[in-house]
């Protein structure tokens, strides 16, 4: 009975290096494809036209990387359900001396498991961080190209927007200006109606005063009038010239 617990033990710890052998060599692989990948995108970074295309592309590796990580984490769960049936033999072992002794072949072989388990999440988070890059990397320089390829266009437009820009704000100067003038205009007309009224009524009380004089006055009367009509005439076509000017 002792003897088949023994070699029962045996086959575990047989079991437990080679598992532990094979995850050695795969994480060795897999760390290689890891860097490799790094320089090679570090490598398409700094590269021109003229250079050659790398031996595997960008979804060649990650086939690889997820085919790789995959074969480790079966390796791992089988390496783990062995620790877990050591265990299970070092609490039914029943003698003290060589129960501590199986204890410390297990605790080994649990440092071991760790120390893979460790390696293999960190490779496979670097590994994860170096796609996230590459991904976001490809993004910006396609965004980039993109506004190169429609700056020409964006150029154009704006030249066209500047353009009509300027138009509009020369054209309100020019209304404003005229705006002005028409209001210089109206409040020198209102001045000079106000001395034409208060002339006008010295007048009408000389004329009444002297009759005479009324025939000459009213001859006087009709003669600013029709002066005012005709410089009222001018006044509205000059202002009319220009405002066309300004809208044209």
């Amino acid at each position: 009975m002792a003897a088949g617990t023994s070699n029962y033990w045996e086959d575990l710890r047989k079991q437990a290096r080679q598992l532990e052998n094979e995850l050695d060599l795969k994480l060795v692989s897999f760390s290689k494809l890891c860097t490799s990948h790094s320089h090679s995108s570090t490598r398409d970074g700094r590269r021109d036209s003229s250079d050659t295309t790398p031996l595997l592309n960008g979804s060649s590796q990650d086939r690889m990387f997820e085919t790789m990580a995959i074969e480790i984490e079966q390796l791992l769960a089988r390496l783990t359900g062995v620790n877990d049936k050591m265990a299970e033999y070092t609490n039914n072992a029943g003698v003290p001396s060589l129960n501590a002794a199986l204890m410390h072949t297990l605790q080994r072989h649990r440092d071991i498991l760790q120390d893979y388990t460790h390696e293999f999440h960190k490779t496979k988070a670097n590994f994860m961080a170096i796609r996230e890059r590459e991904n976001l990397m490809g993004s910006v320089r396609k965004d980039i190209e993109s506004y190169k390829s429609g700056s020409g266009v964006n150029n154009r437009r704006t030249e066209l927007f500047l353009k009509e820009h300027d138009h509009l704000r020369n054209s309100d100067r020019l209304i404003e200006e005229t705006i002005s003038i028409a209001m210089a205009t109206k409040e020198n007309m209102t001045s000079q109606r106000g001395v034409l009224k208060s002339i006008q009524s010295k007048m009408n009380s000389l004329a009444n005063r002297f009759p005479a004089v009324n025939s000459l006055i009213q001859r006087i009367n009709l003669r600013k009038r029709r002066d005012s009509l005709i410089l009222g005439g001018v006044i509205g076509v000059c202002t009319i010239l220009l405002l066309l000017y300004a809208f044209h």
